[in-house]
C-alpha cells in the first residue's frame, strides 16, 4: 500500500515516500550551527566526558574522526574532552598519523573504570543529544501553524488529488484543512481509501527540516529520530555531509508522516524506557512533530474516542504537551503535527456533538464515480504490467458490483488485479485483464449473499 513499513514495537508507521525537493535547496538555514565547545552544546561537561568514555569502550581504539562520526560532535569538541582525560590517564594516544586528526585514542585501566562507572549512571552510548530548550525553539522555527510557514499550492494540491475520484466540494474540505493545519477527521467505508488519502496529504506538506537524534530532558535522554519516519532526500543527505559548519546532532529530513492505528492505547503516548540501551523512545505524536500524524481506525482502539481526541485538542491549541518522565517528573514537549482521523464507523458513533466540533474539518470519503473507478483500474493495470481491457472493466464496473451491491471503493481494483496475477502464476500463464479473470478474482474474494444467489 505505501512505499515502506517500520515496525516499532506495537505502534505500525508507514514512512512516506520524500517528496521532491527544489536542487538549490541549502540546508545551512535550516540547520543549527556547528557547537565547537562543550558550553554551546548545552550539555553537562560531566555527560559528555561519560559519552566519550562509553564511545571509546565499544571501539576498543578509537580513530578521532570515526569519534566524531559517531558521537556528532566536532574535533574541537572531542579535542576539549580528550586532553583532561589524556592527562588523567584515563585514555591515551593508540596511534598517530601524519595528520593532526589521523590519530586513534584507547582507554587506560583507569579509563575502564571510568567508562564503567559511566555505564551506570547512563547506558546510553549514540549521537550527542540536544537540549530540550533548543529542540523547542527549533520546532517553533519550524512550525506547521505558523502565518509564514509555506503553504502547498493549489496546483500542488490538484495534481496529487487529481485522480483520486473526490468531489469538488470534498477536494475544498481537504485543501481547507491542510492549509489551515487544523485537525481533519475522514470518514467513510472500509476501502474507499481514506488511509492513502491521509498519506497523500501528508507527503505534500513542504519540508525539509531539521530533526535531531536526541533530546536531553533533565538527566534523560529521549531518542527521537527513526530512519523510518525522518527521510532525508540523497542530494540534501550528501549536503549535509559537505557542510562541516552545521550541528551533526540535527539531521535534515521532510517532514515526517507517522500512522497509528487499532493498536494504539495510552501506554504508547508516553515515554518507553529501553533499559538495555539506557534511553527513552519518543512516542508516535512526538516523532510527528512538524509532520503529520494520522490515527486510524477511531472507535476501535484500546482507549475511548473522546479520550484520545481530548489527549491532543489541548496540545493542539497550546502547542505544547506533557510527557512524564521517572518519579512522577514532567517535562513541557512541543507540539506541532497536522492530525488526521480517520475511521469506518459513523462519526455520532464515534463522537458526541462537543467532540466533532472540536474536530477542525471532517469529509467524507466513499464510492467512486464511474469513470475514475475505470481510470483507477487502468493505471493499477499499467503499474502491475498486466493488460487492460475495457471490456472487462465495463463488465466489473455495470455487473459484478450492482449484483452485489457493492460499491466502487478504491480498494478493489488492485485486489482484483493481485487475485488474477496470482491464479495466472499458478497456471504459468501472463496476466490479463478479461471477463472470466475478473470473475474468477472477484467470485475469490467475496462469499456471495443470498441477494446474489
Amino acid at each position: 500500500m505505501f512505499e515502506a513499513l517500520s515496525t516499532g514495537n506495537t505502534v505500525i508507521m508507514h514512512r512516506a515516500a520524500p517528496a521532491a525537493v527544489p536542487a538549490e535547496t541549502d540546508i545551512v538555514p535550516i540547520l543549527p550551527r556547528q557547537a565547537k565547545t562543550v558550553r554551546d552544546t548545552g550539555l553537562e561537561p560531566r555527560f559528555v566526558t561519560d559519552l566519550v568514555l562509553k564511545a571509546i569502550q565499544a571501539s576498543g581504539k578509537a580513530p578521532l574522526p570515526v569519534l566524531a562520526g559517531k558521537l556528532r560532535l566536532s574535533i574541537s569538541i572531542l579535542r576539549e574532552v580528550l586532553n583532561p582525560l589524556i592527562a588523567e590517564q584515563q585514555v591515551e594516544v593508540a596511534w598517530c598519523g601524519e595528520s593532526d586528526i589521523d590519530m586513534q585514542y584507547q582507554l587506560t585501566p583507569i579509563g575502564q573504570r571510568g567508562a564503567a562507572d559511566a555505564l551506570t549512571r547512563c547506558r546510553y552510548g549514540g549521537p550527542a543529544p540536544v537540549t530540550l530548550a533548543s529542540y523547542r525553539a527549533m520546532v517553533e522555527r519550524q512550525a506547521l501553524r505558523n502565518v509564514d510557514a509555506e503553504r502547498t499550492t493549489p496546483a500542488v494540491f490538484a495534481a496529487a488529488l487529481g485522480e483520486d475520484g473526490l468531489a469538488q466540494a470534498t477536494r475544498d474540505t481537504l485543501g481547507a484543512a491542510l492549509y489551515a493545519r487544523r485537525s481533519l477527521l475522514l470518514h467513510g467505508p472500509s476501502g474507499s481509501g481514506k488511509t492513502q488519502l491521509a498519506h497523500k496529504l501528508g507527503r505534500l506538506l513542504p519540508g525539509p527540516i531539521a530533526v535531531p537524534y536526541a533530546l536531553m530532558a533533565g538527566r534523560h535522554v529521549i531518542r527521537l529520530y527513526d530512519p523510518a519516519l525522518h527521510a532525508a532526500p540523497l542530494q540534501l543527505a550528501r549536503q549535509q555531509e559537505e557542510r562541516r559548519s552545521c550541528d551533526a546532532r540535527w539531521i535534515i529530513a521532510q517532514r515526517p508522516l507517522v500512522h497509528v492505528g487499532a493498536e494504539l492505547g495510552r501506554d504508547m503516548l508516553e515515554l518507553r524506557y529501553d533499559a538495555e540501551e539506557g534511553v527513552y523512545h519518543a512516542p508516535p505524536h512526538l516523532q510527528a512533530n512538524n509532520g503529520m500524524l494520522v490515527i486510524d481506525d477511531i472507535g476501535r482502539q484500546r482507549m475511548p474516542a473522546a479520550e484520545l481526541l481530548n489527549r491532543f485538542i489541548g496540545p493542539l491549541d497550546t502547542g505544547i504537551d506533557q510527557l512524564t518522565l521517572p518519579g512522577g517528573q514532567t517535562e513541557s514537549m512541543p507540539f506541532d503535527a497536522a492530525i488526521v482521523f480517520a475511521t469506518n464507523l459513523r462519526p455520532t458513533a464515534v463522537f458526541d456533538d462537543a467532540a466533532l466540533r472540536r474536530i477542525g474539518y471532517k469529509a467524507e470519503i466513499g464510492a467512486w464515480p464511474a469513470g475514475a473507478y475505470r481510470s483507477l483500474l487502468r493505471r493499477q493495470c499499467l503499474m502491475r504490467g498486466i493488460e487492460y481491457d475495457d471490456g472487462a472493466a465495463a463488465h466489473l464496473i455495470e455487473r459484478l458490483h450492482p449484483q452485489s451491491r457493492r460499491a466502487l471503493l478504491a480498494c478493489y481494483p488492485g485486489e482484483l488485479l493481485d487475485r488474477i496475477a496470482d491464479f495466472a502464476g499458478f497456471a504459468g500463464s501472463d496476466a490479463r485483464l478479461t471477463m472470466a479473470a475478473v470473475e474468477q478474482a472477484w467470485h475469490s474474494m467475496f462469499i456471495a449473499d443470498d441477494a446474489e444467489a
